[in-house]
């Protein structure tokens, strides 16, 4: 069991390294050809075909970039293909999910005071939805439902909020959020892998072939780009959510996701304003500021099981510790008893009252404020027993 424990351990740390190191690289250069695609300027004695050329400069060399409408005449002897990074962040994306949530679901997936699923069933929801929302947006592209952008966008982010409100009734607050993460993520690197690529590939062939490419091709690949370039802010926030319980553990959950799902576009669009050199819509900062105070507003809200009422007695001490004892020390204790754990998690121990004292803040964060521990509810803390923690916090925590 140790030595299980070990290896889910640095596989979960080689993964993460990996998906954050991928997802750099795929978002950076994403960024950078969206930047260079709204930057470039039109010149009457550009050469035969070009739409537009940028010139710039990096690391004290003079870059010229021109871009083709469709496809240069002859194919260039060397040509580089972006997409391996894409592939590399969704491969060690998943397989980090799978280390993750589906072989801890019981911890990280299920919420038992949600919904009592087996760790088979949690996995096999969370896989038939990954397949089914791509499937679902595909089939809207591919029906000509895109080309209509407004509509379409706001019948996404409907999609993605009722999605999100339904995940929160079902899985733990902290899967819920990676799953609606996880389809986001999936959509974007699948219209890499379907649409993009294949479509750049098949401009090649008919230039090797000596025909001209089909302009519809490059457009598709295009409007599949700006959806990316759209979703990457917020599944940004969603992945590196698991760190922060005050967002996913609390009561209006899925208001803060339809809220970061808003501000991730919004956002986008005055950096893709600002790089076409169109008038820079400030606006966005203050519609920004806005949500980033809803989403306070709402992560105090507490979790979703906490008794508001009047306790009958002020909380002592020994409430506290019974609650802590019984709830949480099994994992962070100086040898827990847990199945799969074999030190106390980052290194807090609370089984002593010095050590319960000490990481007041923390378990207030985590237990009190929101629903995050104990994970998955597996110790079913009460919502009386949050209640009173939160109590006792709110007088000094003494």
């Amino acid at each position: 069991m140790m030595w299980e424990s070990i290896l889910t351990e640095w596989a979960s740390l080689i993964l993460r390294w990996l998906h954050v190191v991928a997802g750099i690289g795929w978002i950076g250069s994403s960024f950078y050809f969206i930047h260079l695609d709204l930057s470039l300027k039109t010149r009457s004695d550009l050469p035969e075909g070009v739409y537009g050329e940028a010139w710039q400069v990096h690391g004290g060399g003079f870059y010229r970039i021109m871009k083709y409408l469709v496809a240069p005449a002859k194919m260039p002897d060397e040509l580089t293909w972006f997409k391996w990074e894409a592939y590399a962040t969704w491969l060690s994306g998943f397989a980090l999910m799978v280390v993750v949530y589906y072989l801890d679901a019981e911890l990280f997936l299920v919420d038992r005071s949600i919904l009592n699923l087996t760790p088979l069933q949690a996995g096999m929801f969370s896989l038939g939805s990954l397949v089914l929302a791509w499937l679902l947006y595909e089939g809207a592209c591919r029906t000509g439902l895109a080309r209509h952008e407004l509509p379409f966008a706001l019948g996404g982010y409907v999609f993605l909020v009722g999605l999100t409100y339904a995940f929160t009734h079902v899985l733990s607050g902290r899967g819920a959020f990676n799953q609606i993460g996880a389809i986001v993520g999936t959509i974007m690197v699948a219209n890499v892998f379907v649409v993009i690529i294949p479509n750049q590939k098949k401009i090649v062939a008919a230039l090797l072939a000596g025909r001209s490419p089909d302009p519809k091709l490059g457009l598709q690949g295009k409007q599949r780009s700006v959806h990316n370039n759209y979703l990457t802010l917020p599944v940004i926030v969603l992945m590196i959510s698991n760190h922060y319980p005050l967002l996913f553990a609390t009561r209006y959950n899925w208001l803060i996701v339809a809220i970061v799902l808003a501000l991730g576009p919004i956002i986008r669009h005055f950096f893709n304003e600002r790089h076409a050199g169109r008038e820079s819509p400030w606006w966005v900062w203050g519609v920004a500021g806005a949500g980033m105070i809803a989403i306070a507003l709402l992560s105090a809200a507490g979790p979703r099981d906490i008794k508001t009422g009047a306790l009958s007695s002020a909380p002592t001490f020994a409430n506290i510790q019974e609650i802590v004892l019984s709830r949480c020390s099994m994992c962070h204790g100086a040898e827990p008893v847990w199945e799969k754990i074999v030190t106390a998690p980052k290194g807090i121990l609370l089984d002593q009252p010095d050590h319960i004292r000490r990481a007041a803040r923390l378990i207030g964060r985590n237990a009190a404020w929101s629903s995050a521990m104990p994970p998955g509810n597996v110790t079913e803390m009460t919502g009386e027993e949050r209640a009173l923690i939160a109590a006792w916090l709110g007088a000094g925590g003494r």
